[in-house]
């Protein structure tokens, strides 16, 4: 009993040390989006970055070979804000190479530096890439695009700013690619409009793809998933990290369904229009550093003199379950909670409710882990019970351990006849704890995955339920609380247990120390509830 309880302690210890790696693996620690310097990618990586595609038209023969390496000296920076986004889009290819949320500061101390989601920064390089593909001209992410305008600002009582970019081949193709942005949405609308006045027949198909490099991390532990991601019917959320792009290329064909590039807090998804026509999804390492996420489209082919269209969709922007829900179908998957998602979803959706009544998230965590504690309150009188049993029976143990000195086989016999007598089940007090572990990690992955904590305010000194509490109130009342649970508990036997047993508050101290606030609130108001039930039970029973 006593070593398996310590086995537990000692497995939660390292659960928390997983959990609060997990909350820092945060989104790219960047300034405010500035207009921005050009890439400094080597040329091998910009040579593998357009997707690998099949003839597109009914002549045999390879796609031309194109030479990305050659910079236009005529590229622009095309300035777009919203009152959520603030990015740039470049006149070659006519690429978002900068997105900034408005919304979303990087630290709360520093409202007006926002999070950096895009970055044409060689070292955390993450960008939207998109054209057409075709074995004649057409507009690839390396064709230079023309701009009607350098600066587009979203006007009071404007709802919509329509961005277009202008591209024209020798023999009279037009393409004209447009970008749609509305207020308060982080959904981007792309379209292309192909203009064939080449006197030939074109055929072509639209691609669009992250490509990313994978963010530096020296950590030894789990951490939230950061990766490219696809969802299809039947397959509604696949993960597919960076090291299974080192070994293999992945390609998909599907129906319906998109594809993203996720991380902490955040995510870049591509979304094509639900049509049910057949679409490829593809992923590939360029370097073993750099990698794209993407989805051909299917082939257009435009009659001489005639005109066609495609679009698709993009969402650049946090993790919000309200507006994810809304963009696609099992888009809200994004906010992984692993396998405990089950679990985590409910939990997610009463502290919306509780929050919509408090307006505070620290209280929304206060109140749903009351509603966890009294959902298990009956599970939890059983293993109080048999702890105040267990710790009745401290003196005769006692006893037994000075009566058979050494000779532990003695010992553990006279100790399990003595449980038998009493009719005590020395696992009894285990056993519901691990039954409510699964809901316990669940609350905590919610904690951990959920913007909506984010920089979320409390009360007095706690501003920030995802930083650490700076004045360490929270962890201090931790170890008190922990402090007074094992005074409740049957004491070990074992003096070199007891000794660890006794130094475990001061040792989660120091690590709670460390941890975010709103994980402290918890277990701090866990073990309040804990330590009120316990020692009711125990004094009822007349073992105090």
């Amino acid at each position: 009993m006593d070593n398996i309880k310590t086995f537990l302690i000692f497995g939660l210890l390292v659960v928390s040390l997983l959990l609060w790696e997990a909350w820092h693996s945060d989104y790219p620690q960047t300034a405010q989006v500035a207009e921005p310097a050009v890439s400094t990618l080597s040329d091998e990586v910009s040579k593998k970055d357009l997707p690998d595609m099949p003839v597109v038209s009914t002549v045999s023969g390879e796609l031309p070979a194109v030479d990305p390496s050659i910079k236009r000296s005529n590229s622009k920076r095309v300035h777009v804000r919203t009152d959520i986004l603030d990015l740039y889009i470049d006149t070659e290819g006519g690429d978002i190479r900068e997105l900034a949320l408005l919304n979303y500061p990087i630290e709360s101390t520093e409202p007006d530096v926002p999070v950096t989601l895009l970055n044409n920064d060689a070292e955390q390089f993450f960008v939207v890439q998109s054209g057409l593909r075709s074995d004649g001209p057409a507009p690839t992410h390396y064709e230079q695009y023309t701009a009607e305008d350098e600066q587009y600002s979203l006007a009071d009582g404007q709802d919509t700013i329509t961005v277009p970019l202008h591209w024209q081949s020798d023999n009279g193709l037009k393409v004209i690619k447009t970008y749609r942005f509305k207020r308060d949405s982080y959904l981007v609308e792309v379209d292309y409009q192909i203009i064939n006045n080449s006197g030939e027949t074109f055929a072509a198909y639209p691609y669009a793809q992250f490509n990313r490099n994978r963010p530096s991390d020296s950590s030894n532990f789990i951490y939230t998933y950061t990766g490219a991601v696809f969802s299809s019917l039947g397959n509604e959320y696949e993960k597919i990290d960076f090291d299974d792009l080192d070994d293999a290329s992945f390609k998909s064909t599907v129906a319906d369904g998109w594809t993203a590039m996720i991380q902490h807090y955040f995510v870049a998804a591509m979304i094509p229009e639900v049509d049910g026509q057949p679409k490829s999804f593809y992923g590939k390492s360029i370097n073993e550093l750099n990698y794209t996420a993407g989805v051909k489209l299917p082939t257009m082919t435009v009659a001489r003199g005639d005109k066609s269209q495609a679009k698709y969709s993009m969402y650049l922007g946090p993790k919000e379950h309200i507006r994810l829900e809304k963009v696609a179908e099992n888009l809200d998957l994004t906010v992984d909670y692993g396998v405990l998602t089950i679990l985590s979803k409910p939990l997610f959706t009463i502290m919306e409710w509780i929050y919509a009544v408090t307006n505070n998230w620290g209280w929304a965590i206060v109140f749903l882990t009351v509603l966890i504690k009294l959902a298990f309150y009956k599970l939890s009188a059983a293993s109080y019970r048999s702890m105040a049993s267990m710790r009745k029976l401290t003196p005769k143990l006692a006893a037994l351990k000075e009566r058979h000195g050494d000779d532990k086989q003695k010992y553990n016999q006279a100790m399990m006849e003595l449980y038998r007598t009493e009719k005590i089940n020395p696992l009894g007090g285990c056993l519901p704890i691990l039954v409510q572990m699964p809901v316990f990690l669940a609350f905590y992955w919610v904690l951990v995955e959920s913007i909506e904590l984010r920089q979320a305010d409390f009360i007095w000194w706690l501003n920030d339920l995802t930083a650490m509490d700076p004045y360490f109130i929270l962890p201090v009342i931790f170890g008190v609380s922990m402090f007074i649970q094992q005074k409740l508990n049957p004491a070990p036997q074992d003096p070199a247990q007891a000794m660890v047993m006794k130094l475990f508050p001061l040792v989660f101290t120091v690590f709670f120390a460390f941890f975010p606030s709103g994980l402290v609130l918890y277990w701090v108001v866990n073990n309040i509830l804990s330590i009120a039930q316990q020692w009711h039970i125990t004094r009822k029973l007349g073992a105090l």
